[in-house]
């Protein structure tokens, strides 16, 4: 049992605040009025003078990416979209090894629990290191002590075997974990692969995690190729029809293509900073209804710096308020509870060490995470009843020594990728 004494606490749905002592328990907390809980409890955090509110979801994350911050330059320079995919990520993602993989999940773990997230939606990919990849994740992230909804990339672009492995995995993954089915983009896909996957998601009652529109290649391909466009193909595999399914992106879509989405019960994920590095073009919400959340794309783990670049960007194609894109910060919490998954109860709370030069009230709340909040305000964080981050360290793994393995890990990456290993 954790206390948090005498907090000013947020109702991140409703932003009521109260002044109030909490009682953290494994799936649960109580409120007491502030300075007046006499009970027993393994640990007491003085929360006087500090915010304490839900922890935070990451929508769309790329944990197999950790290891690519600072690396050299690919052998050629990426012309476009296609190629930047060709000779960074698909070039990356066919080096790594089992052992990468478990880096790769710690370390993103610990910059997403730092960054107040205890739930995180990611999207593997490591082609020649497929069997047992999303335990090998799952465990990784677990030991951090954040809860997660993971998928296995399945593609055709790396060959039928292993376009099957990853069908594999996912099958065997989602007998024992909660997960969706994950797949590349319609570009990779073949319409037999798309069956297979959309067999799985019936045999287990998912949905699909997959990149769409990201840039006009998609869409030019699927036109020539199919004769129609990503979304009705996507369509026609019905996936379009589960809540549980997430389309990533979706820049570049007609307006029956928005319309489509707008009127199903799917998810959207938007990843401003990746449009933004990658220039694939700028995101909008018209027509695509209110189930869009936010992701990092595997850019950095922190929620509210997405959030404040999608309301930023936004203003020129996609205008919002500061109360808008706040509630586009939260909507991955409606994602996970729409849908029944695990792992976002009450007992995940951020405290913030927020000291603001102006009154913070129900009303204005919005205003303070867009112009004010920010990781550095982070100093604790609670994920399933546990304190996972404490004065902004991590207490559940031993970061120097995680972080040691990984940049040795990271180079021997960095030699595989020159074709050096």
């Amino acid at each position: 049992m954790i206390l948090l004494s005498n907090a000013t606490y947020i109702d991140y749905q409703t932003l009521e605040i109260k002044n109030c002592d909490i009682l953290v328990t494994k799936g649960n907390i109580e409120f007491h009025p502030p300075k007046t809980y006499r009970g027993k409890a393994t640990e007491t955090i003085n929360c006087s003078g500090k915010l304490v509110t839900h922890s935070f979801i990451v929508g769309h994350h790329h944990a197999y990416s950790a290891l690519a911050r600072g690396m050299g330059a690919p052998k050629k320079s990426p012309e476009n979209f296609y190629e930047i995919l060709k000779y960074i990520w698909w070039t990356l993602d066919k080096c790594l090894t089992t052992e990468m993989v478990e880096y790769s999940g710690l370390v993103t773990a610990m910059a997403c629990a730092k960054a107040g997230a205890t739930f995180v939606i990611d999207h593997h990919a490591s082609p020649y290191a497929v069997k047992g990849s999303l335990e090998t994740l799952a465990k990784a992230f677990e030991r951090v002590g954040l809860s997660h909804l993971l998928c296995y990339e399945i593609s055709d672009r790396d060959g039928d075997e292993i376009a099957q492995q990853g069908l594999e995995e996912t099958d065997s993954y989602l007998k024992n974990y909660q997960g969706l089915v994950g797949l590349h983009a319609s570009f990779t896909l073949s319409d037999r692969t798309l069956q297979a996957a959309a067999e799985l998601t019936q045999k287990h009652n998912s949905g699909v995690h997959i990149h769409v529109a990201e840039d006009k290649y998609d869409q030019q391909h699927c036109h020539e190729t199919y004769g129609k466009t990503v979304i009705e193909r996507l369509n026609d595999f019905n996936f379009l029809n589960s809540s549980k399914s997430i389309l990533v992106h979706c820049l570049h879509l007609s307006e029956k293509e928005r319309n489509l989405i707008g009127q199903s019960p799917c998810w959207v994920a938007q990843n401003t900073d990746s449009n933004l590095n990658n220039n694939v073009g700028y995101f909008s919400s018209k027509n695509l209804g209110e189930n869009i959340m936010l992701g990092t794309d595997g850019m950095h783990s922190d929620m509210l710096q997405s959030m404040k670049s999608a309301y930023f960007v936004g203003q020129n194609l996609d205008p919002m308020s500061p109360a808008q894109a706040y509630k586009r910060l939260r909507n991955a919490h409606h994602y996970i509870a729409q849908n029944g998954f695990s792992g976002d109860g009450p007992d995940n709370l951020v405290v913030l060490d927020y000291d603001s030069p102006t009154p913070v009230t129900a009303e204005n709340i919005p205003g303070h995470f867009i112009y004010g909040i920010n990781q550095s305000h982070i100093e604790h964080v609670i994920s399933n009843g546990k304190l996972i981050v404490k004065s902004r360290a991590i207490t559940t793994v031993d970061q120097e020594i995680i972080l040691k393995e990984s940049q040795k890990l990271a180079l021997e990456l960095w030699k595989r990728m020159r074709g050096e290993g």
